[in-house]
């Protein structure tokens, strides 16, 4: 298991540098920067004694973009390997430091949307496979497949029209009210869950829906096994049927689907966070990436893949949990 963990690890930094290499590849190709904006408000505030040329030239020998691709992206990982990412350019401060002040908005969002999932769709996906081809079952399929394809800026614009705009039942922006700053903790609790009411509907909607089918799917092969139908024949109680034998063994393919989330959430909340203007690091690197603030969309770019990297680990390590057989293979 350890030798197992140990390739696991090498291989998924591999792929992190790797990976690193190309976005940072992407964003030096791209048309236009922040430097580029920067050299043209210094061109034009010097009142001609320095064109824009001459100012882009100074910047990106400042920030160091007057070397190569190559030799840029060794710096850049030579610096980040020390925990030096640079300072952003759009927010002026060291990436780290700005990324410690918004990550826990988007940690606390997850955590509750990741919640929700687990204890909603994992049941009703069990319970469409119990009463297949049931009222039950057609309404989940109908529901899931409803969730699957409605995309994540649709349903965000249409919960905001329908219950900030015409009900007006809450906010329509925003991740605390004014006066959150005068109320006590108990308060700023209830105020937030507030805020964050239709933004968890919204990112909950991304895997809902798959993850309903997928349950669904894996329970039916496995309710239909022969060891099912043996335990049934002995007189066990159906729900120890469903619970104990028929559910651990669906466990399996539900944790290579469930790895997924975790980053997939993170991902979507870019969305999410922007269209509800929730102070998250999917909303911060969204504004970042806009205006070519490099050390910042390099940082969220890294986080990103280790935190795909850490999911995927974690999964295997649980497919040893749930299945001894794992450890022996």
């Amino acid at each position: 298991m350890w030798k197992f963990l140990v390739r696991r690890i090498l291989l998924g930094l591999l792929i992190i540098v790797m990976g690193a290499m190309v976005v940072y590849t992407v964003i030096r190709c791209l048309p236009a920067s922040y430097v580029e904006k920067m050299a043209r408000q210094l061109a034009a505030g010097s009142l001609g004694r320095i064109n824009f040329e001459e100012a882009l030239a100074q910047l990106e020998h400042s920030y160091g973009l007057d070397s190569g691709i190559i030799k840029g992206y060794f710096i850049w990982l030579w610096n980040a390997l020390g925990g030096n990412f640079g300072n952003s350019w759009a927010y002026a401060i060291p990436v780290t430091q700005k990324f410690a002040e918004v990550i826990w908005w988007s940690v606390l969002m997850n955590i509750i949307t990741y919640v929700f999932q687990m204890v909603t769709c994992i049941p009703l996906g069990i319970l469409a496979a119990r009463k297949q081809y049931s009222k039950t079952d057609y309404a989940v399929t109908v529901f899931a497949l409803a969730c699957i394809s409605l995309p994540t800026f649709y349903l965000a614009t249409l919960l905001r029209y329908v219950f900030a705009v015409k009900l007006g039942i809450f906010p329509f922006v925003g991740i605390y009210g004014n006066t959150f700053l005068y109320m006590n903790t108990f308060e700023k609790i209830v105020d937030v869950a507030y805020h964050l009411v239709l933004p968890v509907i919204t990112l909950a909607m991304l895997s809902v829906g798959g993850l309903m089918r997928y349950t669904r799917t894996n329970m039916l092969e496995v309710l239909n096994a022969d060891y099912i139908r043996t335990a049934r024949a002995k007189g066990l109680p159906e729900k120890k049927v469903i619970n104990k034998h028929a559910f651990r063994n669906t466990l399996i393919p539900l944790i290579s689907y469930m790895s997924y989330l975790l980053p997939g959430m993170f991902g979507g909340a870019m969305i999410t966070e922007t269209i509800f203007g929730i102070p998250g690091i999917g909303k911060i690197a969204y504004d970042a990436m806009i205006v070519g603030d490099i050390p910042f969309s390099m940082f969220y770019s890294v986080f990103m893949m280790v935190l795909t990297q850490v999911s995927l680990i974690i999964a295997d390590i649980l497919y040893a949990v749930a299945d001894p057989r794992v450890r022996v293979n």
